[in-house]
């Protein structure tokens, strides 16, 4: 791991005049590790490697010396071109990059757009006429833009792939592969990731020329300013007991992760019934109600946002206070994200588990081995609860519903696995109060607990792993809009 050494003041990294009174005006005081590391090196003209999470400053980390060399070289773009390309996974994120670029380039008077699904692509088809600066988009969306000939990459002379293991998560690399060729060779990357999976490796490797390393907080270290707890509940009580939680607890504003967008829109239809203000973001909602909620959420206007994985990513909300983890993550270094983001800028914050089931005990004993720490566990199962018999299985026993009790002190009880919808292989035949089967689409959703595919990806989360069927995003093309996967 290369090291340079931690300047502590902008003034130090020569940033051009224009550039240093635009981060006077954002209250920028001192660098953060990331951009300490990375704006000299970016400076210099070298590809570089960062590994960063959400919330180090990595934005500003690429932004700058990316703004300081464009001023150093200004020409106009040809028709249809660009000389700065920065990929983010989702629209959210997007939109955040690129008001960050507009902020501290406000006095370059610098041309830019955003390229994103979710919106009609002719709008963005003109604003790229003339040729523009900057262009931050999502793979899908830029390539799309690309087979339409509505874009050419011949100018690009710096590239940034932010949250690249997000962007393989989503199915995005084959994508991002096929942007890439269309590069020219001649061209500065600057590729960021939280993590440095095999796949992402070998991605960084096919795209940077002798990159420089930098890194910060490594993705296996919680946050030591957050109070993680593991609760411990029988199938079916996480509802009342998120609602007892959510009440009882000093909440200031809560991010409740669930694995499917059907279940972020069951949580908030009970929050709502209970009388907590919360609102769902994922996949199916609209970029207009997205950024209604997003809004509401920053301003307090609602304390509780339940969001998928997907949708969540590139939320930048200061003052979460709780993380609750309603479903946890199948794949451990999505649990280290999704509490990172409470706790920022010196504050404490809470991050609260869900767990109910052997499936989920096997996550949590994956996370716990990621992040070197054996989480407290608050156990909230009923002993008292008894077996009763399902009519529909002659013989079998089914555990009842727990009450949650809270701060009783009671001891595990038995389990079972029979109507467990996420075990591969095994079809949830329940039947309803009514004695009728349930319908194809709940049989759907229980076959397949993970699905959020507004993204492309239908997942099947199972002990086995995760199984991701990936497509590319074409939201917004000719003949699939407003499917956009972020």
């Amino acid at each position: 791991m290369e090291r340079t050494p931690l300047l502590t003041s902008f003034q130090d990294f020569g940033l051009a005049e224009p550039i240093m009174r635009a981060l006077t005006e954002e209250n920028y005081l001192a660098p953060t590790p990331i951009q300490a590391q990375t704006i000299p090196v970016a400076l210099e003209g070298r590809d570089i490697i960062g590994i960063a999470q959400t919330g180090t400053g990595k934005t500003a980390a690429f932004a700058l010396p990316i703004l300081h060399q464009l001023l150093l070289d200004r020409r106009k773009p040809a028709p249809k071109s660009c000389r700065v390309v920065v990929l983010s996974p989702t629209r959210e994120l997007s939109g955040q990059i690129l008001d960050s670029f507009n902020a501290y380039g406000r006095h370059l008077r610098l041309t830019s757009t955003l390229v994103i699904g979710g919106v009609p692509m002719g709008r963005q088809v003109r604003a790229l006429l003339g040729g523009v600066e900057i262009v931050v988009a999502t793979p899908g969306r830029l390539l799309d833009l690309i087979h339409s000939n509505a874009i050419k990459l011949a100018e690009v002379k710096f590239l940034v792939l932010d949250e690249a293991d997000r962007m393989l998560d989503m199915g995005f690399i084959n994508d991002i592969r096929k942007i890439a060729a269309k590069l020219p060779r001649q061209r500065q990357t600057l590729f960021f990731s939280a993590t440095m999976p095999p796949d992402i490796a070998e991605l960084a490797h096919s795209m940077l020329h002798d990159p420089a390393r930098v890194a910060v907080t490594p993705v296996s270290s919680t946050v030591e300013r957050i109070d993680q707890r593991v609760i411990q509940l029988e199938p079916g009580a996480k509802l009342p007991f998120l609602t007892t939680l959510l009440k009882q607890e000093a909440v200031d504003r809560a991010l409740v992760f669930t694995r499917t967008k059907h279940g972020a829109d069951k949580v908030v239809k009970n929050l709502v019934r209970a009388g907590i203000s919360a609102h769902a973001i994922h996949g199916n909602k609209s970029q207009n109600h997205r950024e209604r909620v997003l809004a509401a959420f920053r301003c307090g206007e609602a304390s509780v946002m339940v969001a998928t994985d997907i949708a969540a990513r590139g939320i930048d909300v200061d003052g979460i206070s709780h993380v609750v983890n309603f479903d946890l993550p199948n794949v451990p270094e999505t649990y280290v994200h999704r509490i990172g983001r409470t706790a920022r800028a010196g504050s404490s914050g809470t991050a609260i588990s869900l767990v109910a089931g052997g499936e989920e005990h096997g996550y949590l004993r994956d996370i716990e081995r990621l992040i070197r720490l054996s989480l407290p566990r608050e156990d909230r199962r009923d002993p008292t609860a008894t077996p009763r018999r399902d009519p529909a299985r002659p013989g079998a026993k089914v555990q009842t519903a727990a009450k949650v009790q809270p701060g009783a002190k009671i001891r595990p009880a038995a389990r079972s696995d029979s109507a467990d919808p996420a075990r591969p292989g095994k079809r949830n035949r329940r039947r309803r109060t009514d004695g009728k089967v349930n319908s194809s689409a709940d049989r759907t959703q229980q076959q397949h607990p993970a699905r959020d595919s507004a993204h492309g990806i239908a997942r099947t989360d199972g002990l086995q792993g995760v199984a991701f069927l990936r497509r590319r995003d074409r939201s917004g093309g000719p003949h699939k809009r407003n499917r956009d996967p972020h």
